[in-house]
């Protein structure tokens, strides 16, 4: 008797047994499986969130802000008012103005305009921006002004010519198209230099060119036209050109549906003449390619 009753106990603990360890394998099943479901809810999330930025692109009463450098007159600039105006804003504000959008202009530091584009604090950048071997790098709109790198002497230097800036100190500002010039397809002329110095801006530069601390700065030419102009005959324009350029709208790499919003606003502008009228304020008439 007591060897049965010691028989049905151990089957007893023996069945025990096998059904926790069947319970542990199914629950370490149900956890392995769990991961993937897991994992496509977040890719789903992802997903959502992206088609949901998207259709935000375009939507009436969004914010369109624009990063621009605002000591680049004539495309960007504060006015007597102490108001951001300029070509560029003056486009950026008839475009927000057509989609029922509200324009932040935002001032940025030109060499930070990289990473105020990739976080996020600005939709664009819209400032005079050379899209030229950039095109990898951004989401461009087609061009809408043809520019050209110059450089400014005073009127009295006797530099009439880059070959002139020999032994000479030349200015540029900091991450520009014109630095990048000299240090590429121009970097035999800057290698004649006595020095190549670096601005923040180009109105410091023009400052620093009338005391004398440099003998010239390279700078785009619609800059150049708006600076001499209001700073008087004392300056000049030298004939040789240092580089040809286009202007575009950069977005943020891949968001082309912003892009594409803008972009067909801008040619709706060309078509019934906004555009022009702008430029005209401005005095590029002669430098805008849109809808030519």
């Amino acid at each position: 008797m007591k060897k049965l009753l010691a028989v049905t106990i151990a089957a007893v603990m023996m069945t025990g047994l096998l059904a926790g360890c069947g319970a542990g394998e199914t629950a370490a099943q149900d956890t392995t499986t769990e991961a993937p479901e897991e994992t496509t809810a977040q890719e789903n999330a992802d997903a959502a969130q992206e088609d949901s930025e998207q259709a935000d692109a375009s939507a009436e009463g969004r914010t369109f802000t624009v990063g621009f450098d605002a000591e680049f007159p004539p495309y960007g600039y504060m006015d007597e008012n102490g108001e951001y105006t300029g070509f560029d804003l003056e486009l950026a504000a008839e475009v927000c103005s057509r989609n029922g959008w509200t324009l932040v202009k935002q001032p940025i530091d030109w060499d930070a305009k990289d990473m105020e584009l990739s976080s996020g604090s600005i939709d664009c950048i819209w400032n005079g921006f050379t899209m030229n071997g950039r095109e990898d790098q951004y989401t461009f709109t087609v061009p809408y002004v043809d520019n050209s790198q110059v450089f400014v002497v005073k009127a009295d230097s006797g530099i009439t010519s880059p070959a002139d800036l020999s032994g000479k100190i030349v200015g540029v500002q900091k991450d520009s198209s014109a630095l990048s010039a000299l240090e590429g397809d121009a970097a035999d002329l800057s290698a004649t230099f006595a020095e190549l110095t670096q601005f923040a801006d180009y109105n410091t530069g023009f400052l620093n060119l009338d005391a004398g601390a440099v003998d010239a700065i390279a700078v785009d030419i619609g800059v150049a036209d708006y600076q001499l102009e209001s700073r008087g005959d004392g300056f000049v324009i030298l004939d040789e050109k240092l580089a040809t350029e286009q202007y575009g709208i950069g977005f943020k790499l891949g968001n082309t549906e912003l892009k594409d919003q803008v972009e067909a606003t801008l040619l709706e502008m060309a078509e019934d003449g906004t555009f022009m009228e702008i430029a005209k304020k401005y005095g590029l008439e002669d430098s805008v390619c849109l809808g030519k």
